[in-house]
């Protein structure tokens, strides 16, 4: 590079720097700044910016060293071809920036502030190693999700919505889609649904966040779990500083003498296809926690994660339907479409409606109103609807495919809880035991299985009832929560096949 030409400013006494610097640029040679003669050959328009974007790479890559000296901007100038002002601007551009610095005197320096950008991003997904079927519970089938319906109402929603609807939403959501939910969610769960009591959420772990503020705003210390349950939940419930107190089940659903007992006044449930046992409430049982809520002025959360999905009969009807002032409704879209759509629901009580809405508010400002456009013509054109049947079919047919392959190399089996969702329980004669072992093979194997144990919230011992909360082994069986909706029937033999060669 050129040694002669007046430095400017900053640029002053470049021979003085740091007495452990790591050099000067110039002595690096050329290939220290080929990086740059790219940006310097871009359109005119663009080449201030480009230097720029070259300059901070250099120095981020670690091309550029932290304490180097950097040449002047007469001499950068002559070296690339460019006007000394670009060189200028682009050194005071990343001063301002703190990649490079400048004291009156001496010079132009790299910083040492910059680091190295870290590589490409990693999918920190959790997956367990060497699993070659996976039964895991709780995920549907990703390859049913409609690309080509979401595309095109996708491309008609653009079309339509006008510029101010793309500002910061209601935080209750899109007025369209509201409506387009309350009418679906009446027609086809029997929820009883004012537009302006739903809450347009990212799913039901959202919807769990809001109201677990709500109670610790009121004063509640703990809030009532089914057990077993979700075990994972305990991470919302702590966020906002509450204590699961895990309530047994029987048959008939959440047993009433411990909820009583409990002192919460806030229960969440699964009423229509309880997670994982499979059962649904009783009738008797549902009005029984009815009364229990209307006692203590509490609310039941009712968590309608599948309950679309029953292939015996129709589907009961939402336990909200009954009391709107005592329960609250959620639901999602992630067993009807897919999980990373982030799309959910919550229908409030009157009385906690606006809490609600301020907390939904303050935690994000509201859901993107692109993807709640797309829904509510998604809903609105019958597209879910058809989605759902679809959903209905294909999840049967693997239900059907699981109950037949446990049957064929299990026998003996029980396929535990009603034909509905998608998970069954299968509880497996003694002589598979005892579970520690049993669950050994099966990871040999490479085949993904959860013992029913691993949902239990705490370690009450058994229920003492047909259906209740048992430990997930009897003596030396096994009690497995299987998950099927996303595994095509050949690939469910094939698991199970695998399953009992181990």
């Amino acid at each position: 590079m050129t040694t002669s030409g007046t430095t400017s400013g900053a640029e002053r006494g470049a021979g003085a720097g740091p007495a452990d610097g790591a050099g000067d640029a110039r002595a690096l040679g050329s290939p220290a700044w080929e990086l740059l003669l790219p940006a310097a050959a871009a359109p005119a328009r663009q080449r201030g910016r480009a230097l720029q974007s070259a300059l901070r790479e250099a120095v981020r890559g670690g091309r550029l060293a932290a304490g180097t000296r950097l040449p002047s901007s007469r001499e950068l100038a002559a070296d690339l071809g460019v006007s000394r002002g670009l060189v200028t601007e682009a050194y005071e551009q990343l001063i301002a920036e703190g990649y490079l610095r400048s004291n009156r005197g001496s010079g132009t320096w790299v910083g040492d502030v910059a680091r190295s950008p870290a590589h490409a991003a990693r999918d920190h997904t959790p997956r367990p190693p060497g699993v070659r079927v996976d039964f895991r519970p709780g995920s549907p089938d990703p390859a049913l999700f409609p690309r080509a319906a979401w595309a095109a109402a996708h491309r008609s929603v653009l079309a339509e919505l006008p510029h101010e609807a793309l500002g910061y939403p209601d935080p209750r959501g899109l007025p369209r889609l509201r409506t387009a939910l309350a009418a679906l969610l009446t027609r086809r769960r029997g929820v009883v649904a004012d537009p302006d009591r739903l809450v347009v959420c990212s799913g039901v772990t959202q919807s769990m966040a809001l109201l677990s503020q709500v109670a610790r705003a009121h004063g509640q210390r703990a809030v009532g779990v089914e057990d077993p349950g979700s075990p994972g939940h305990s991470n919302v419930f702590d966020a906002a500083g509450l204590r699961m107190v895990p309530l047994p089940l029987d048959g008939e659903g959440l047993l009433l003498e411990p909820l009583r007992r409990s002192g919460v006044r806030t229960v969440f449930t699964t009423p229509a296809h309880q997670f994982p046992l499979g059962i649904a409430y009783a009738a008797r049982r549902r009005t029984e926690l009815l009364h229990w809520a209307r006692s203590v002025d509490g609310l039941v959360v009712e968590d309608d994660y599948d309950g679309e999905f029953r292939y015996d009969r129709a589907p009961v009807g939402a336990m909200q339907g009954l009391d709107p002032e005592h329960v609250a409704y959620s639901g999602s879209v992630s067993k009807s479409l897919v999980p990373g759509l982030r799309l959910g629901w919550l229908v409030v009580p009157e009385r906690l409606l606006e809490e609600t809405v301020a907390r939904k508010l303050a935690m994000d400002l509201g859901n993107p109103v692109i993807d709640q456009a797309l829904f509510a013509d998604f809903v609105e054109s019958g597209a879910y609807d058809r989605q759902l049947r679809r959903c209905q079919r294909a999840y049967r047919e693997r239900r059907d495919a699981l109950v037949a392959a446990l049957d064929r190399y299990f026998p003996g089996t029980e396929a535990g809880g009603i034909a509905a969702g998608l998970h069954v329980i299968a509880r497996l004669p003694a002589r598979y035991g005892p579970e520690d072992d049993f669950l050994e093979r099966a990871r040999r194997a490479g085949v993904g299985v959860t013992p029913l144990s691993a949902h239990r919230v705490a370690d009450h011992g058994p229920a003492g009832a047909d259906g209740g909360t048992d430990s997930g082994a009897d003596g030396e069986g096994v009690r497995l929560v299987l998950g099927y909706a996303h595994l095509p029937p050949a690939e469910i033999a094939r698991g199970i096949a695998l399953l009992a060669g181990s």
